[in-house]
């Protein structure tokens, strides 16, 4: 995002040194510059997408990963409890171990994947105000640009109005 807002403050600087035409509020630019400035920008904004895309992605690879791992441990807690079962002094101990370990893993997965949901949305907060800021950025441009143009227009009419004087 960085990148991006550089390089509209390129586009600022080169307005700004730009050769001014006498009697009018325009400026000279060059063409080919400022296009490789808008290109370059163009090429920045998919990878601010694609990080966000990659922060998703990443997100259900984390939540998957947290229910493989809650079943495993849930099989294997199945699997010692069948075999303590087998033993009668142990039975009753095996049970509340089985029933300790249950209740962990899924509290452990529960945990997880909260994790992995806070994660995916400060990640996608993070974008998002990115995505805002470059938004207020072209808005502020937009904005400058057309007082501008109204600017141009403005001067433009006085200097007609003041020919007009002139004729008469």
């Amino acid at each position: 995002m960085e990148t991006i807002r550089n390089l509209l403050d390129e586009l600022e600087d080169i307005i700004d040194r730009s050769q001014a035409t006498p009697f009018s509020g325009k400026v000279k630019v060059d063409k080919q510059e400022i296009y490789e400035i808008i290109e370059a920008i163009k090429e920045n904004l998919p990878n601010q997408f694609k990080q966000a895309q990659w922060v998703i992605e990443e997100r259900n690879k984390i939540l998957i990963d947290a229910q493989k791992e809650a079943d495993e441990i849930l099989k294997n807690a199945e699997e010692r409890f069948e075999r303590l079962v087998n033993e009668d002094e142990i039975t009753k101990r095996a049970y509340e171990q089985a029933t300790i370990i249950s209740e962990n893993s899924k509290t452990l997965a529960k945990e997880m994947r909260l994790g992995a949901v806070d994660y995916a949305d400060e990640m996608l907060a993070f974008a998002e105000q990115r995505v805002k800021e470059l938004m207020a950025v072209i808005k502020e441009e937009t904005t400058k640009t057309e007082q501008f143009f109204e600017h141009t227009l403005n001067t433009i009419y006085e200097n007609r109005e003041e020919l007009k004087g002139v004729k008469k």
